[in-house]
Formats: C-alpha cells, sequence, structure tokens
C-alpha cells in the first residue's frame, strides 16, 4: 500500500452513513444530479496550522464521480456540473485573502430555482446536495446561519431540490458535526432519503467520498460525537465561548455521557453510530470476572450481501455510587477485518476494570486523591453504538459485583479549582448540581520540597556532544560543563522558518548558537502539523484526512500504518518531530479546532494518539501530541480560564495524554495556551511537574504552545510571554519561540537570566529541562545526520541563456519588488546579503511567510507576527551568486505581510 492508497482508504474507513432508505450506493443504471459548490471547491482540511499542508493534488467530489461515470459505475449529470462550473468562476473560493482565520465557515453557494431543479430531474433520478463548512485555529464555529446552521440559500436549494427530485442525498463536507436535525424535517417532504458525513479527507477527500457514494468501498465509519437534535441540547453550550473563563458545569458528562445518563431524548445519532451497505448480526458470549479482567467474545457475522467491516464497542457501566458515574463508558473496541458475505469473525475482550475506576478528590469513598472503584454492581455492555449495545450475561447474573471499595490508584491533589462553582452530578439516574472540592494545595511549599538537585560535572575532560552521543551516561557532566547563557539558549527555540533547520517548517532547537554548535549540539527541527507536514517555503507532503475522520475509522491498525507513512516523510524531510497529533477532547461542537481532535470521549481518543504515535515513530521521526490541557476553545484561547473540578480533568480531559505517555512511545509534547482554575498551561506546576512529570513518569521533552503566555507557578496572577522562568520551574523545556538568531542574545526579552542571577530559578531546574531536551536530541533522527553549519549559505550559478523580451532587470544593492518577470543582474561573483523591509498590522497568534525564489528554489523569508503597523528591516539570509541572471521572484504561503522591498548586498 502507499502512502496515497492508505490516505484514501482512511478516508474512505471514517465516513460516517447516518441515513439510507435504499438509495446508495449509486449504481450504472443511476443518473445523478449533483448540488452544491462545494462538489467543486470540496474541502481538504480544516482552517490554521493544522490544516495548512501544501499538497501535490487534491482531489473533489464531482471529478471523481464524473471519472467513475468513465468506467461505468453511474451516470453524471454534466450538464448541471458545467452550470456550476460556469457560476464558479464568476464567484471564486473566499479564502480570506489567506490571512490567518479570515476564511469564512460557508462559501456563497449558487441559487438553483425550481425551473433548474425540474431540469435536472427530468434527466436524472438521484439529488446529491454537497454541504460545507469549515472553521480551525483562532475561528470557532458559532450558532448562525452559515456556520452551525444551514444559510437561507442552502434551505432555499434543499427545499427546491427535494421538491423535484424523490430521492435525495445530503454529503456533510464539514470540519465537525454542524446542525443536522433539518434532515428531518416537514419542509423537505421526506425526500432525503441517505445522509453521510464525508467529513475533509486530504487529498483524497473526493475520491474518497466517490467511491463511498458509488459503493467501491463499504461504509463502516463510526461517530466519535453524539449528534443531539439541537446545539442547546449539548450541556457544555451555556458555558462554552466566554472571553475570560468557562465554568465546567457539566463535568465528566460530556457527550454521550450526559445524553445516555440524562436524555436519550434529546439524542439524533448516539455516539459510536454508523450504517453499512451490508448487516450484521453481532452474539456475545458469556463473560466471566476474575477480579481485576473481565473476557468474553464476540461474534460478528455478515448476513448482507457484499462485504464489510463492523465495530463492536464495549461499554461498562458502574455502580452510581457515592461519587456518581455515567449510564456507561466506552472501556474497549475492535473492528473486523473485511467479511464477505457469510463470513464471521469472532472477536475476543479482555478489560482491565481498573482503568475504568473514578477520581474521588475529597475521600467520599475513603481514599481522598485517589482513583476508586466503588462497590456494587457492575455490567458490560457491547454492540454497534453507545445506545444499543446489550448487557453481555455473566452466567446467571447480567453483571459482576464489587463487595467493597477498592484503592486502585493513591495521587496527590492537582490541578484542582480554587474558584466554587456548582457541577452536574448523577444521584441514582437524577441529574443534580453539587459544590465542587476546591484546592488545599500549598504550591510554593509544593514546589520548595521538589526542587531538582544540580548537576555535577564528574569527568575531568572538557566534553562535547559526540562525547554524549558515544556514552550517554556523560549526558549530566556535559551539561554540567554549560555555562548559563548556553543553558538558556537551549531552552529557547526558534523559528518560524529557521534556515537552521529545514526550511519553512515551525521551529529549530537545540544547537542554535556558535558555542553549542562547537559542542557539537545539533539543532533539530519540527513541523506542524496533525494533517501531515506544513512547509511554507513551498515543499509539498501528503495531506492527511482530519483526526475526526480518522477516528471515526474506529481502525487503529490502519492508523499505524498511516502514520508510519508519516514518519517516514518527516524522516525524507529531516524533521525530527511532528506537531501532532492532536488529542484534546469534543467539548463541544463549536470548537474550532475539533477537526484535528478525535472525539469527545477520552478512551477512544487516548487509543487513537497511541497507534498514530507508535506508526510515526515506527516511520523513523516523532510524534508531538498536543495541547496539553484543556484547549477546548479558540476564542481567546491565550485568556480564557477553564474552570473545571480535578476529577473532570483527570478522567475526560487528561485521560488521553495519560494513555499516550503511559504507553512509552511518547517523547515530545507541547502544552496549551490556556490557564486552568488560574494558571496558566505552560507554567502549570501541578500539571506538568506533578501530574505528568511525578505521577505518569514522563521524561520526554514539552514545548509551549507557539508566542504562549506564562504565570507564577504559585501565586498565579496575570500572566506574560517573558514570564519564561516559570516555565521553566513547571518543567516545560522549551519556549517556543522566539526571532530567529534569538535564542543567544534573548531577543524577546524574556526574565530567565534575571532570575537564575537573583537565585529565584536555581541552576538545577534549568539544567533537567536542557536534559530533556538534549535527551530527545540524543535519540531524534538529527543525531544521525552530519552535524549541519548553523548559517549555511546556498550557492547559485545561472543558468539563463537568453532572457525574455518583457524581463525586467533590477541590479545589486537596488531595492526592488518582484514581479513575474524579474531578473537579478549578477556583475561579480559574492556573497549577497538579502534585505528586507515589510509590516503586518494583524494579531500576534499568527504567522505570515513570504517567500524569496531564486530560480524556482525558495532561499529565504521575510515571516512575522506583528509589526503593530510599522515598517521594519531586515537582513533575512546570504547567498552565494556567480557572474549572470537569475529570476526573482515571491511564493507568499501566509498572508498578511506587507513586503516593501528587497535587496541583494554585497
Amino acid at each position: 500500500m502507499t502512502f496515497s492508497e492508505a490516505i484514501c482508504q482512511a478516508a474512505c474507513e471514517g465516513i460516517v452513513l447516518l441515513k439510507n432508505d435504499g438509495v446508495l450506493p449509486f449504481s450504472r443504471k443511476d443518473t445523478v444530479s449533483v448540488f452544491g459548490r462545494c462538489q467543486k471547491d470540496f474541502y481538504k482540511s480544516g482552517m490554521g496550522s493544522g490544516g495548512s499542508v501544501h499538497a501535490s493534488y487534491t482531489t473533489n467530489l464531482i471529478d471523481e464521480l464524473c471519472a467513475l461515470e468513465d468506467k461505468g459505475l453511474l451516470k453524471v449529470n454534466r450538464s448541471l456540473k458545467k452550470v456550476y462550473e460556469n457560476w464558479l468562476l464568476d464567484n471564486p473560493f473566499d479564502n480570506g485573502n489567506d490571512v490567518w482565520a479570515a476564511e469564512p465557515w460557508s462559501q456563497k453557494e449558487m441559487d438553483v430555482s425550481p425551473e433548474l431543479a425540474e431540469d435536472a430531474a427530468r434527466i436524472s433520478d438521484h439529488a446529491v446536495f454537497v454541504i460545507g463548512r469549515n472553521a480551525g485555529e483562532d475561528k470557532d464555529l458559532e450558532a448562525v446561519e452559515g456556520s452551525w446552521y444551514l444559510t437561507k440559500t442552502e434551505k432555499t436549494v434543499l427545499k427546491n431540490i427535494c421538491s423535484a427530485f424523490e430521492k435525495v442525498t445530503v454529503v456533510f463536507n464539514t470540519c465537525s458535526i454542524i446542525d443536522t436535525s433539518f434532515i428531518n424535517a416537514e419542509e423537505f417532504g421526506g425526500k432525503i432519503k441517505a445522509v453521510l458525513y464525508a467529513w475533509m479527507g486530504g487529498m483524497e477527500s473526493g475520491r474518497a467520498a466517490a467511491k463511498i457514494l458509488c459503493g467501491l468501498e463499504c461504509p463502516s465509519g463510526k461517530l466519535t460525537d453524539t449528534i443531539a437534535f439541537d446545539i442547546k441540547d449539548y450541556p457544555s453550550t451555556k458555558n462554552f465561548g466566554g472571553a475570560d473563563e468557562n465554568i465546567y458545569e457539566e463535568d465528566i458528562f460530556v457527550g454521550y455521557r450526559y445524553f445516555n445518563t440524562f436524555a436519550k431524548d434529546k439524542i439524533l445519532y448516539p455516539f459510536g453510530f454508523g450504517l453499512s451497505y451490508t448487516t450484521f448480526s453481532v452474539t456475545s458470549g458469556k463473560a466471566s470476572f476474575d477480579g481485576k479482567i473481565v473476557s468474553f467474545s464476540v461474534c460478528v457475522k455478515n448476513t448482507g450481501s457484499v462485504s464489510g467491516k463492523e465495530t463492536v464497542q464495549v461499554y461498562l457501566a458502574a455502580p452510581c455510587g457515592l461519587l456518581g458515574k455515567p449510564a456507561r463508558e466506552l472501556c474497549a473496541f475492535k473492528k473486523t477485518e473485511l467479511l464477505a458475505p457469510g463470513k464471521s469473525e469472532t472477536l475476543t475482550f479482555e478489560v482491565d476494570i481498573r482503568s475504568r475506576a473514578s477520581y474521588d478528590e475529597s475521600g467520599l469513598t475513603g481514599f481522598a486523591s485517589s482513583y476508586v472503584l466503588e462497590k456494587g454492581k457492575y455490567s458490560v455492555y457491547a454492540g454497534t453504538d453507545s445506545l444499543s449495545a446489550e448487557c453481555i450475561s455473566f452466567g446467571d447474573e447480567d453483571g459482576f459485583f464489587l463487595k467493597e471499595n477498592i484503592c486502585v490508584e493513591k495521587l496527590s491533589r492537582a490541578c484542582a479549582p480554587v474558584k466554587n462553582f456548582r457541577r452536574m452530578k448523577n444521584n441514582c439516574g437524577k441529574l443534580i448540581l453539587e459544590e465542587v472540592p476546591l484546592s488545599d494545595v500549598d504550591l510554593k511549599k509544593r514546589i520548595s520540597e521538589n526542587l531538582p538537585s544540580e548537576m555535577k560535572n564528574l569527568c575531568d575532560r572538557s566534553l562535547t556532544f559526540d562525547d554524549v552521543k558515544k556514552d550517554p551516561s556523560l549526558l549530566e557532566s556535559f551539561i554540567a560543563q554549560l555555562s548559563v547563557k548556553e543553558l538558556c539558549t537551549v531552552v529557547r527555540g526558534e523559528g518560524m522558518m529557521s534556515p537552521k533547520a529545514t526550511m519553512g517548517i515551525a521551529a529549530a532547537y537545540g544547537g542554535l548558537s556558535e558555542s553549542l554548535w562547537k559542542k557539537k549540539v545539533p539543532v533539530a527541527g519540527c513541523a506542524d502539523g496533525p494533517s501531515g507536514i506544513r512547509i511554507d517555503s513551498g515543499g509539498e507532503a501528503s495531506l492527511l484526512p482530519i483526526g475526526t475522520q480518522l477516528a471515526c475509522t474506529w481502525n487503529e491498525a490502519l492508523n499505524e500504518e498511516l502514520f508510519v507513512f508519516e514518519g517516514q516523510e518527516l524522516f525524507k524531510y529531516k524533521i525530527d518531530a511532528l506537531l501532532g497529533p492532536g488529542i484534546n477532547i469534543h467539548r463541544s461542537p463549536l470548537n474550532g479546532r475539533n477537526f484535528e481532535y478525535f472525539s469527545e470521549d477520552p478512551f477512544l481518543t487516548g487509543c487513537m494518539a497511541c497507534c498514530q504515535v507508535r506508526g510515526i515513530k515506527k516511520g523513523g521521526s516523532n510524534a508531538t501530541v498536543k495541547h496539553f490541557a484543556g484547549n477546548n476553545q479558540e476564542r481567546r484561547r491565550n485568556f480564557c480560564d477553564a474552570v473545571v473540578s480535578e476529577r473532570a480533568f483527570r478522567e475526560i480531559y487528561l485521560k488521553p495524554f495519560e494513555m499516550t505517555v503511559k504507553e512509552r512511545n511518547l517523547v515530545s509534547m507541547m502544552s496549551s495556551y490556556n490557564p486552568i482554575n488560574g494558571h496558566w498551561a505552560a507554567s502549570n506546576y501541578d500539571l506538568i511537574n506533578t501530574i505528568l512529570r511525578k505521577e505518569w513518569n514522563y521524561d520526554g521533552v514539552v514545548m509551549t504552545d507557539w508566542w504562549a503566555k506564562m504565570n507564577d507557578c504559585a501565586d498565579g496572577g496575570l500572566p506574560s510571554e517573558k514570564n519564561v522562568a516559570s516555565m521553566i520551574r513547571a518543567r516545560n523545556d522549551i519556549y517556543m519561540v522566539v526571532d530567529n538568531d534569538g535564542s543567544e542574545k534573548n531577543s524577546s526579552g524574556d526574565n530567565l537570566e534575571e532570575k537564575l542571577s537573583s537565585g529565584e530559578l536555581t541552576l538545577g531546574e534549568i539544567q533537567h529541562c536542557v536534559k530533556d531536551i538534549l535527551s530527545f536530541i540524543l535519540l531524534a533522527p538529527v543525531s544521525k545526520r552530519p552535524l549541519r553549519d548553523l548559517h549555511e549559505v546556498k550557492s547559485f550559478v545561472s543558468s539563463v541563456k537568453q532572457l525574455p523580451q518583457n524581463a525586467r532587470i533590477v541590479h545589486e544593492n537596488e531595492a526592488f519588488i518582484p514581479d513575474d518577470c524579474t531578473y537579478l543582474k549578477v556583475q561579480k561573483k559574492a556573497v549577497y546579503k538579502i534585505n528586507g523591509t515589510y509590516l503586518k498590522k494583524s494579531d500576534d497568534l499568527s504567522q505570515s511567510v513570504t517567500n524569496v525564489v531564486i530560480d524556482g528554489i525558495p532561499v529565504t523569508a521575510f515571516d512575522c507576527r506583528s509589526t503593530k503597523g510599522l515598517e521594519v528591516s531586515a537582513t533575512v539570509s546570504s547567498v552565494e551568486l556567480a557572474e549572470g541572471f537569475y529570476k526573482v521572484s515571491l511564493y507568499v504561503a501566509k498572508g498578511g505581510i506587507s513586503l516593501k522591498k528587497i535587496s541583494f548586498v554585497s
């Protein structure tokens, strides 16, 4: 299987068929009219860093259906296709001028008159209406038309289609679930016979959707979120989108945990639901329980007429007890192989019930700050979605019993709230609100009692990193030989677009100064993001399906195989870590970044994260899971406080990270922007030091999100980008990012040297962060590559034989802005500095990039977050040019920057 084939397979298996009244798949006898502009402008990925991949090709739905028509699999109304193509010429796709987060949620839709719909119906018997939505980094969905809801135009178009056609299929080409309840609305006359979520399948997005519609692939995707009738039905909605804080009143009752327990009547499609073109019988055997492990088998038989796959989901129902539990929680799942009609497969399950223990914050069960299994009856359910799963027999009983409370794991109170609020609780099937337990931790005392010791130099000679590579036991002695300036340099990443790593990626870190380079410390590089490698110098990479779609496959083996290819591509581009997968929870369907994430369920999220991390590692590079933790909305993500109970934080929002860490393949993690109970994640001592480092024994690297803010580890208070000392104290290793060439000279003006000099930050604290970073680099691909020069100078020899007639000639030392036919005349071979003047007015959390290209090869870039509207000048690189002519052009990777002039100065 090739990488492209794996992407297509994953995209196909992640498509979820919600409704099918016998109209799908299309056959060679069917003529299909496709409506909606997204038939051509078929979305591939969400907005922001997670979807900014320059793919070598992409596919759309209508062209792929036409390709299948050429193979005789169906007939397409090509006259309607032409109508849309002509309309699109006058109504091009609005990408927001490629400015960060400026693209709209939905595109202008073509009006479809009753006459046009009736004309299409005269020559075709099926209609498909494609509905597109997008959101992403810095852009949440909102409960308004054109975002969560259909626009007036979309409603009118769909109404006219349904008036003309008896058989209508709705295809959601969306970044996440949106309002789905309209499919049963009376105004559409029951004509919507089939509905599927095609999501955004990466570079194979359109092809995968076409293959599902035409039956070349049998749908097997399952929802990873509950689809409710109304956005107001989700318990998080009233506490989502706050400017300064969100109260997590729903507590552990996220998604199906809430709906299955308190509001089954609000469910339109349950968590785990998804139809197939075939049918299956699912028969569970009797289960046994040995005191820790529940064991049983499930036989799945294909009882239909086409080959297909089915997923068996296992849910545990714990006694409500003193803590109050959801009605059921996912605890295992397996997907069958492709089963031919009449064939069956027996799936075996062993579920350790200790993994489903509940966290007792205050000691109601007798075990404070502990994971506890409460006494009482436990039942196990198996089936094909969270609502219809049936109880498994334990011989004469329909469950098993624990006679006493069992403490599974004793921990310490950490990350508990300091603000009073009331949270939901299950009181024997009744929803009540209770006061949340508050923190009683003396953070100053905890920090002072756990300060790391200073590393000692136990070696009698000067060491280089090459010595450490030969003998890793020398690492602490090597670190002890580093100066304070060198230590501070290591904990500051540079970027974006650093020339010290693969050009165009997100950051460089490690040996960023001449002194560190002389000590043979290499520079590692990392790249966005969960949907593939983002190379803003124009480098092409494979664009993967969005995280939600990958999770909807419920196929761990397929995800691992897909990410082996991803690891190989990272290795090829000399990239040491991918900034992904993103594994935050779908707390609200409105979170714009849900497309990067997997599910409302922490267990499913953790399983998918583990297999993707394994895959990248097998492929030769590393994953960086993010955003640790609680990044559950994009609005004011750098300021909005997640006010959440310790129980919900541990059981829901931290659980996927815990699962990934404890599998022991993970060596890189990114903290989030947001504060959690008043403490910003990047300097949250209990989050990173107490929980991640001490409880989970994680010794990998932790980096901040780009240009993060930190506040005081103990006292909290206002945040600052300059408070890097608090980041170090929390054992968050790398500040991402400072200006290129800015790590050694402290271009951002952080407080590291100041706090080290005053003794407010100890040498041991920063040494341990440096150890995390260098330990990562020691095992990363960069340590296997030859040490490259810090300031590589690319050399060019002119290949221009004859200038075009419209050539515009510019000269050395002349200021200019390149156009489509600008040629630089070089009179003598020399090294030329590339200077420029530019400005940017927009926000500080997005980056603009304009590349300088010589003879089609990107050589450097002007990039910035913001110049606050002021013109700034910079020397961004040097290049060696021999005598002759060179075509100079610009490539804008991310809009927003205004380049005023550039020059080549010898």
